[in-house]
């Protein structure tokens, strides 16, 4: 049986367009940085309003980064 752990980041994503856009940018953006992202949870959901229109969503997410086991180094 395999155990796995993951480390969490916090990660705000943004869009003008959408809350589903920004999740989409932030795992975008986190990805780059970090290669092994395998899940995001919700946490809040917020936005910017200018002149009484939403001009840009904000995600803030949980991001699970799985964490490899490392082998074993045998003393010589």
């Amino acid at each position: 049986m395999s155990h796995t752990a993951y480390q969490l980041l916090e990660v705000v994503g943004t869009s003008p367009l959408s809350s589903d856009d920004a999740i989409r940018s932030g795992i975008e953006k986190a990805t780059q940085a970090h290669h092994k992202i395998d899940w995001f949870q919700v946490v809040e959901t917020r936005g910017q309003v200018r002149d009484g229109k939403v001009t840009q969503f904000q995600v803030i997410m949980k991001v699970g980064m799985r964490l490899d086991s490392q082998p074993s180094v045998s003393a010589i």
